[in-house]
């Protein structure tokens, strides 16, 4: 299943669900304000309950991945998704939309870590390296082009292509899912690479301790990433009103960090000096806060084009190193990009859920969400000093040597 030339085909699912999933989530909440009057602290409810829902649904679709298998499961993803974005075209109801946006979250539940997985098996390092890049490298494009041109395809198209759209792209999709199904029935036989691993004969450079401590702070430091990710996708419709933007300049205006995070993403599959390197996890984590204060509280279009630029670059690295920790130390693949995609849910639930609370108790603020989501972002940043110190201690603990026993009385 998993040979080298079987994962092209992955690769093309993957930047077609990008496309599909950023066009749908990210100008849903456009859709929300310009048909029923949603603002920010609406808004930010639907993006925390879009997050409850993705934290569930990919915990449970990873396990179950494992189970009846990755393609399957993706195929089941692509169906929920397309049957519920068919409802939603024939809706006109506020309530009506909420449930096809979580029904299609639960789709979507099936396919991330699937598709994690399936570019992922059966990799040596070096392999894994260059797999987990060019995987990052084709969602986080496909995505950036998505929400670059989708303000205006959503202008010229007509409001309902938010839904026609994504449907036909999941038809692409599903036959693609068939298709790459029915090719490795074919050559199943013949072809040796698939189903084996790929010999790694090269020992991991580092401790399985160490190993792991990254693995937790990058557990950690990512749900934070999305925490501000999600809260600046619901906010924009907000952001673009307050500069005046229209829906196609918010897109234009308001994409500069996936294109950011592109160039992120690149230079990190490219230079492996990176790994295992505690200073790229504080200074990414550092810059994230800084710029996405800077982007929902400074009225400025300059300053939220150049604090995008430091926010791309900073959700870049957190989110490659949680997915590469993710599949370098899991044997299980799909149950570990589960639990990836699952603290990503957790992040997109918390965020938008402090920002609305923030807006619902202290109106009279306008910056009152923004200000209580910047500290729970510094929450984050004392979480990953925390765990750092703490293994630092055990390590010193560990070194020194032990006390003799008469001495000790």
């Amino acid at each position: 299943m998993f040979s080298r030339k079987q994962k092209s085909i992955y690769f093309v699912i993957e930047g077609l669900n990008s496309f599909t999933t950023v066009y749908y989530f990210y100008y849903f909440y456009f859709y929300m304000q310009q048909q029923f009057g949603f603002g920010n602290k609406a808004n930010l409810l639907l993006a925390a309950s879009n997050g409850a829902m993705y934290a569930a649904g990919t915990w449970w679709s990873g396990r179950l991945a494992h189970r009846f298998g990755l393609l399957n499961a993706l195929k089941f993803g692509f169906a929920l998704m397309f049957s519920a974005l068919l409802a939603g075209s024939q809706m006109s109801g506020a309530t009506g939309q909420i449930v096809v946006m979580l029904i299609t979250v639960l789709g979507m539940c099936f396919t991330w870590p699937m598709l994690e997985a399936l570019v992922s098996e059966n990799e040596p390092r070096a392999g894994l390296q260059s797999m987990v890049g060019i995987y990052n490298v084709v969602w986080a494009g496909t995505g950036a082009l998505s929400y670059f041109v989708g303000g205006a395809m959503l202008e010229k198209l007509g409001i309902r292509s938010l839904f026609f759209v994504p449907m036909t792209l999941l038809t692409a999709q599903f036959s693609l899912a068939m298709w790459a199904q029915k090719r490795l029935a074919r050559t199943a036989a013949s072809d040796a690479c698939v189903g084996a691993s790929i010999a790694d004969d090269m020992p991991h450079p580092h401790t399985p301790e160490h190993t792991r401590l990254f693995l937790r702070m990058a557990w950690l430091t990512n749900p934070f990433a999305y925490i501000a990710i999600n809260t600046v996708i619901a906010v924009v419709p907000g952001i673009a009103h307050k500069l005046e933007l229209s829906t196609t300049l918010a897109g234009f205006c308001c994409s500069v960090w996936c294109f950011a995070r592109l160039g992120s993403f690149t230079i990190l599959w490219l230079w492996d000096g990176w790994h295992y390197r505690f200073r790229w996890l504080l200074v990414a984590y550092l810059a994230l806060v800084i710029s996405f204060a800077a982007i929902l509280i400074i009225p400025s279009l300059a300053v939220l084009v150049i604090a995008q630029l430091f926010f791309g670059g900073a959700v870049g690295l957190l989110y490659y190193s949680s997915l590469f920790y993710s599949m370098d130390l899991s044997e299980v693949k799909s149950e570990h990009g589960g639990i990836h995609e699952a603290v990503i849910g957790l992040g997109n639930l918390a965020g938008p859920a402090v920002g609305a609370l923030a807006l619902h108790f202290v109106p009279q603020y306008a910056h009152s969400g923004s200000i209580a989501v910047s500290g729970l972002l510094l929450l984050g940043l004392g979480g990953l000093l925390g765990i750092r110190g703490m293994a630092g201690r055990a390590a010193q603990g560990q070194q020194q040597p032990a006390v003799p026993a008469t001495l000790a009385k």
